[in-house]
């Protein structure tokens, strides 16, 4: 009988969102009249902007013709899409990125997954804790941890707690991490960090010799103009760091699948032998062998993002939800409740009441109040206590799960 890879063994149970989306089966089916609001899985409300439906529109119609119609692709994208995302996103910020270095995707979920692949199994990962599960689970099905234990957290790992009592601020690793992963605005607490802060962990990697994947999904939703959107505003991040962008959340793409991921090729990594290899390389080596390219409907409703129409109808979406994490923000401060995050993100973080576990929450606010939030013990052993709210529902269902929160 063929063998199974035995790293999957190693998960625990589920994966967090199934496991939500279990439970709030299991009491929706016992109560079927009760109306859930549902503040969990990051998920976008609003409808495609009206730039960018059109532009696909157009795109599509250009497929149904014999002068416009595209087959295969660049697996890389299309460079009318890379040039806009250059320019807007980096040139802008006095950043000189060259179109090789960008890699168009389906979602920066995929690449914060795939990326470990170009690494050695060998390779120490470090990740702040709470952190995204994705960058953990997908290095225990490479074979890059050891088991679970019973604190929650796998061998092999360097964990950078990240609590209410260092400010949701991970101290350095004391041990030597090859792979360091940083995600902000951070998902789940919704912070920040400063332009001090990122130089700091900056230096800090040329001084191990480190690499920084830097994911960087919800830059746009960054209202403090002292805060840097791309890790590459810090001097010599280029040859330490690689950065994962999205358009899901700045765009409303989570159903539409498009984001981008850019490597420098000044990034470099070593054989066992001392040789010096570019990361940028290994890269397109796989991307090409694995991945067939964006579809170019996609890319053209991508690039749609980028024109002056375009970026007004995102700017209104992106305040929208964060009009409704200021609400969520201040309603549960209103309510009694400790609050985090919420100001740069769509993401509030909360302390849970009385001492209760997240789960216990969650089932306290799916059992009284029919809303549906996110335990913070699923994003890792430093989150448990912790809970998280996102601001990317519709405004009446917000309002309402607020309202019946501080009814509770």
């Amino acid at each position: 009988m063929t063998q199974i890879n035995e790293n999957y063994l190693k998960l625990k149970a589920g994966y967090l969102f199934p496991e939500i989306g279990r439970r709030v089966k299991a009491y929706s089916d016992a109560n079927q009249n009760a109306k859930i609001i549902r503040l969990g899985i990051g998920d976008v409300t609003l409808p495609l902007a009206p730039t960018i439906v059109n532009a696909m529109v157009d795109a599509a119609k250009e497929m149904g013709s014999a002068g416009g119609f595209h087959g295969y692709g660049p697996e890389q994208g299309y460079s009318f899409l890379i040039q806009k995302i250059i320019a807007h996103d980096y040139t802008a910020r006095g950043v000189q990125i060259a179109e090789d270095e960008v890699f168009v995707s389906d979602g920066s979920k995929c690449d914060c997954g795939n990326i470990q692949e170009i690494f050695s199994l060998d390779s120490k990962i470090a990740v702040v804790d709470p952190v995204y599960p994705v960058y953990v689970d997908t290095n225990v099905m490479a074979g890059r941890t050891g088991e679970v234990g019973p604190d929650g957290r796998y061998a092999n790992i360097i964990y950078m707690p990240a609590t209410e009592e260092n400010n949701f601020e991970p101290d350095f690793p004391k041990e030597k991490p090859d792979i360091i992963y940083l995600c902000y605005p951070n998902n789940p607490t919704g912070m920040v960090a400063t332009k001090a802060r990122l130089s700091e962990w900056v230096n800090y990697a040329k001084k191990m010799g480190s690499i920084i994947l830097y994911d960087s999904a919800y830059e746009s939703f960054i209202q403090d103009p002292e805060i840097p959107k791309s890790i590459y505003e810090i001097p010599g991040a280029k040859e330490v760091a690689m950065e994962f962008r999205s358009f899901s959340k700045t765009a409303g793409f989570t159903g539409t699948r498009c984001a981008y991921l850019v490597i420098p090729k000044d990034l470099k990594g070593k054989t066992k032998s001392g040789e010096e290899v570019s990361f940028n390389s290994l890269w397109n080596r796989r991307h090409t062998t694995k991945f067939n390219g964006v579809s170019y409907v996609t890319q053209k409703g991508a690039e749609a993002v980028f024109s002056a129409q375009g970026q007004v109808e995102i700017r209104e979406q992106i305040s929208y939800y964060m009009e409704n994490a200021k609400l969520i923000r201040e309603g549960l401060n209103k309510a009694g409740y400790k609050v985090f995050g919420g100001t740069n993100a769509p993401y509030i973080w909360l302390k849970t009441p009385r001492g209760l576990k997240s789960w216990e929450f969650f089932d306290e606010l799916l059992g009284k109040a029919q809303v549906v939030g996110t335990p913070g013990s699923g994003f890792g052993p430093a989150g448990e206590g912790y809970f998280r709210l996102s601001a990317f529902g519709k405004r009446e269902d917000v309002i309402s799960a607020i309202d019946r929160i501080q009814k509770m």
